[in-house]
């Protein structure tokens, strides 16, 4: 993947945003006037994913200076020394999709391990937001471990579920919804369609979970689920209005970080200590 140009302000010095997630690891790179995003599995060693990451985008980038400041955020935002910033999964999803998507007043993202919904105002700041993390249901690790009882690897979910009719999964919890669908192949039902129920079921908990925030068009859909095609579809379908998944969508949180830390590239290192004080 070569850098993606976009119009912005001269180059300087490069800055990086790292999102830490519970499945993979994303590095962006921003210099004012380009980014290079990378992604890889995230490991038992969250830090050290992420620096071997950042070596070898930072080859790819073309660096020739190491980079200036450093900003985390996800699940493992604190695991890394020398670091900046550690905003907020929300506050940098939000700020992501609004540099992917301009205008954009809602943004649903789902992630290996937790789902958001974040409204957004009419100049793209974070107004209200729900979340869950306390269940891995309807996200990331729920549809590997569906697809895996399947035989279906998550990349390819989608095209199983294209065209079939869902057949209506009852269980969400990852382990009782990994069982329903063995139980399901065994009494014949075909894959596509239990597929097609899961995806629906996930549109509709989706759905649920932001209804309370009232969404806004245009909604950005972002996080790696926003990958699966036919999930975006439904979820339309559940929301009654168009659901966008922007390029780079899944690189939203790290774009978002990369772009706080850019806004602070000039502050001096006691400022910038402030803001990370703020941040926890």
């Amino acid at each position: 993947m070569t850098p993606t140009a976009i119009t912005r302000a001269g180059p300087e010095r490069a800055v990086v945003g790292i999102d830490l997630g519970s499945t993979t690891v994303k590095v962006v790179i921003y210099d004012g006037s380009r980014y290079i995003a990378r992604m890889t599995p995230a490991s038992w060693d969250p830090s050290g994913t992420a620096s071997a990451l950042l070596a070898a985008a930072s080859a790819d980038f073309g660096l020739t200076v190491p980079p200036g400041i450093i900003a985390t955020t996800g699940y493992g935002r604190r695991t890394m020394k020398d670091v900046a910033l550690t905003p907020t999964e929300i506050t940098c999803h939000a700020k992501g999709a609004v540099f992917l998507m301009p205008g954009c007043r809602f943004v649903i993202d789902i992630g290996g391990q937790d789902a958001k919904g974040i409204r957004l105002s009419p100049e793209g700041n974070v107004e209200d937001f729900v979340m869950n993390d306390k269940c891995a249901a309807g996200t990331g690790r729920f549809l590997s471990a569906t697809g895996q009882a399947l035989g279906v690897p998550v990349d390819q979910l989608a095209t199983y579920a294209r065209g079939a009719e869902p057949h209506r999964i009852n269980a969400m919890c990852t382990v009782f919804a990994e069982s329903e669908v063995i139980s399901l192949v065994n009494q014949g039902i075909e894959r596509g369609a239990i597929i097609a129920g899961l995806h629906a079921s996930i549109a509709r908990r989706t759905a649920s979970m932001v209804a309370s925030l009232h969404p806004l068009p245009p909604i950005a859909f972002t996080g790696g689920v926003s990958q699966n095609s036919d999930i975006a579809q439904k979820l339309e379908e559940e929301l009654h209005q168009p659901v966008i998944v922007p390029k780079d969508a899944i690189y939203a949180g790290a774009i978002g970080a990369a772009l706080l830390a850019w806004e602070h590239r000039n502050i001096p290192e006691f400022e910038v200590s402030r803001v990370i004080k703020s941040e926890k």
